[in-house]
């Protein structure tokens, strides 16, 4: 999904934006060249009649209007057909979504990296949970007693565990009301009517997802106005809240799930020990 909104994100935005610049351009050397052509008609209107000069042949030349100008005229005149002077809401949206995509990879990489430094807690789990008799209770015992400064999780682990799950749930949550909203061509189209009525651009406006107000908002640049989609059903058939169980039930269908401590064991995760048999 990432790499979708990646390529449609890098077609939109160059397209919009090299429209009207490729109009200011490729006019802008059309007038450079009839300027040239009224100066020079100006000056042979007078000097002709005076006999005071000559050119050497080569003025009128320079002033010509090429056939790759005219081209590059008139193919910015068809671009302009795709034009979109009050932005693109889309492309403000996938771009968003990208930028909170890789911010949650990022917590996600801090998220992976601090439970690695607390995977022990994993082997103690499971040996206190396995232990059945008291030779075996004695050897958790021991266990511990023999390595509690390894298996000691400290408060800035436990820090840094609670603010990465809680920066990928942000990031998470931003990245996927934005692409849903995106794909939604009502809601796009609500949102691109709001800035035409606010005479601005979407890329002017404040993007942002509210979790209270359930809704993707724009605040216009320049007014006190906002146009807001909900996603809790009421509009655009955008129904995107689920339950607690059903976001872990899915979390523990994916494949870093499946591939971390707790679903593997601590031998399988640690060792590569799969067979592992208590």
């Amino acid at each position: 999904m990432k790499k979708k909104i990646l390529a449609l994100l890098a077609i939109s935005s160059v397209a919009q934006s090299d429209q009207l610049d490729n109009l200011i351009d490729t006019s802008s050397a059309i007038v450079d060249q009839i300027d040239k052509g009224i100066a020079y008609v100006g000056s042979a209107s007078e000097y002709s009649y005076l006999g005071t000069s000559l050119s050497d042949g080569s003025v009128s030349e320079s002033a010509h209007i090429t056939s790759q100008q005219i081209q590059a005229y008139n193919d910015a005149l068809s671009g302009m057909a795709s034009y979109m002077p009050y932005g693109d809401v889309q492309s403000v949206l996938n771009e968003r979504a990208v930028a909170e995509l890789e911010l949650m990879d990022q917590a996600v990489e801090v998220f992976t990296e601090v439970v690695v430094e607390m995977v022990q807690v994993v082997q103690v789990a499971e040996m206190a949970e396995e232990a059945s008799t008291p030779d075996e209770e004695a050897a958790v015992q021991d266990f511990v007693a023999n390595n509690q400064e390894v298996l000691t999780i400290t408060q800035e682990e436990v820090t840094e565990y609670n603010q990465s799950i809680d920066d990928i749930e942000t990031h998470a949550n931003n990245a996927s009301a934005f692409i849903a909203v995106a794909e939604n061509t009502e809601a796009v189209d609500f949102l691109q009517q709001g800035a035409e009525n606010n005479n601005t651009t979407a890329e002017q406006a404040t993007l942002s997802y509210n979790a209270n107000q359930q809704w993707v908002s724009m605040q216009w640049a320049g007014t006190n106005n906002g146009t807001a989609v909900l996603l809790n059903g009421s509009n655009y058939g955008l129904d995107m809240y689920v339950s607690e169980a059903d976001i872990l039930v899915a979390g523990q269908e994916s494949e870093y799930y499946m591939t971390g401590p707790t679903a593997q064991g601590y031998n399988c995760f640690m060792y590569g020990d799969c067979n592992y048999e208590p």
